[in-house]
């Protein structure tokens, strides 16, 4: 079967309103992610060469390249997501007639839901970054094209937020609460900055409008 990142807008579109488990929340996260950075990718290559931005040139080449990484990996994030899910799913299915059975079930659920648990933090993380880079975008791009970073930040808002929630359900259901809780604290930094950021940013960008 073809990734999802390999399909038309439309297909994964229906696919997500379909009665399908998967692609889902999680997988939505990494799209608004990943247009958040492309939205900053698209700042910077209507900057990037015009005479009159000389002056920032090597600083959207970079904020360019940082951008481009971070939506290639928020575009594997998309299917990372099915595919965690799908562990998580198959290890719900495990047989638990008997009591060793239901050791090996419960084993190999709390194992994947770790990774359940680290594929939106991971997202989250990647977020956060993109929010980060929007401020760049609207502070040294093209202010023509400044409505674009906005929606840079409010996209890649919308992924952290979105991210965050499978983060806190598949942490809830964690028996090894050392490992839950150290990723919910990582979390809520993660939370408390971007959150921060993100309307510090878009405020910004609206006084520029």
């Amino acid at each position: 079967m073809n990734e999802i990142k390999n399909q038309s807008i439309e297909h994964f579109l229906d696919n997500l309103a379909s009665k399908s488990a998967t692609p889902g929340g999680g997988s939505a996260a990494a799209v608004m992610g990943a247009q958040g950075a492309a939205l900053i990718s698209m700042v910077c290559n209507l900057t990037i060469g015009k005479p009159k931005f000389a002056e920032v040139e090597t600083d959207m080449q970079n904020l360019l390249q940082q951008a481009e990484t971070l939506r290639q990996q928020l575009t594997d994030m998309i299917q990372a997501d099915v595919d965690v899910f799908n562990r998580v799913m198959a290890a719900y299915g495990l047989p638990k007639e008997t009591d060793e059975e239901k050791t090996v079930r419960s084993g190999a659920i709390q194992t994947v839901l770790k990774d359940a648990t680290d594929v939106p933090l991971d997202c989250a993380k990647a977020c956060a970054k993109v929010i980060e880079l929007s401020r760049i975008a609207a502070d040294k791009g093209n202010p023509n094209v400044i409505s674009d970073a906005g929606a840079a930040v409010m996209a890649a808002y919308g992924g952290l937020k979105t991210a965050a929630l499978n983060v806190y359900v598949n942490a809830g259901s964690l028996k090894e609460r050392d490992f839950a809780d150290a990723r919910l604290a990582e979390l809520a930094d993660i939370m408390q900055n971007a959150e921060t950021n993100a309307e510090a940013i878009y405020q910004v960008i609206k006084v520029k409008l």
